[in-house]
């Protein structure tokens, strides 16, 4: 079940620690075009011209307190 951002298990998994493994999504969802995470293909394409390097990544993952996901959110919210 999907619920407040986060997968929970119907029933118990029998994996191993730290098991990779692959989700998959099925049936029919409905998402808003006003949803904060959706990027337009003008943005996907400008994103895709930068040119950034890990330690740029680390340093802005560095600064984010909390959940990343709220981080994102937030961003977008800004915008």
């Amino acid at each position: 079940m999907y619920e407040n951002g986060a997968l929970h298990p119907l029933e118990p998994f029998l994996l191993g620690e730290r098991q990779q493994v692959t989700v998959t999504i099925s049936g029919a969802t409905v998402v808003s075009p006003n949803n904060p995470l959706l990027v337009s293909p003008e943005e996907w394409s400008d994103a895709a011209q930068d040119e950034i390097d890990i330690a740029e990544v680390r340093r802005a993952l560095s600064t984010i307190r909390g959940s990343l996901s709220e981080a994102v959110l937030e961003e977008r919210r800004e915008r």
